[in-house]
């Protein structure tokens, strides 16, 4: 019986590899996905649309320029404005986002959450950062922000720590929430 409980929560364990760099972003940024979800947080996925939308719009006109070279040749021009929509897009609203959020149910905020992270090439620092969805709002918080050495939350073999990682964001959350309003 106790064999099986040691099998089950190996399975459950999140093992990231500690040798790249984006695997442990990964499986970070996943965790943190699912901690401010399970405080009552609903992911807004509408930029996640808007992406894919501008994605799918990118790709018929790539298809159509490929193969109706002669009769629309201004299909490159398309597709230049496209991606460049794309890519406006992509660096002034979500910049290093992992997480867009409606506020909680119930909540006397009027705003969600911009749950953002940056793990630096070569560093062993990870930065999470939690802000409003909306500054401008009366209700926006002021964004608050932890730099942690990923060594502290993971096993020499790569097992993910959940533990004091759910602390360490579950603090950073009631920080946000308990930060003083910012005043107009």
């Amino acid at each position: 019986m106790q064999e099986k409980k040691a099998e089950t929560a190996n399975k459950n364990a999140k093992k990231a590899n500690l040798l790249d760099h984006g695997s442990i972003k990964h499986i970070l940024d996943e965790s943190v996905t699912e901690i401010v979800k399970s405080r009552g947080y609903v992911e807004d996925v509408r930029m996640s649309n808007i992406r894919l939308l501008l994605g799918t719009i990118i790709i018929v006109i790539a298809l159509v320029a490929q193969f109706y070279k002669k009769k629309f040749p201004e299909n490159r021009d398309f597709l230049i404005v496209f991606n460049g929509v794309l890519q406006l897009v992509i660096y002034t609203k979500e910049k290093n986002a992992i997480l867009f959020t409606y506020p909680p149910a119930g909540s006397v905020t009027s705003t969600g959450l911009v749950v953002s992270s940056k793990l630096p090439r070569f560093s062993d620092l990870y930065t999470l950062t939690i802000a409003s969805a909306d500054p401008k709002s009366i209700s926006a918080g002021k964004p608050v922000e932890l730099t942690k050495s990923v060594t502290q939350w993971f096993t020499k073999d790569g097992v993910l720590v959940e533990g004091l990682f759910w602390k360490d964001v579950e603090t950073l959350i009631n920080d946000y929430a308990t930060e003083p309003k910012k005043k107009k």
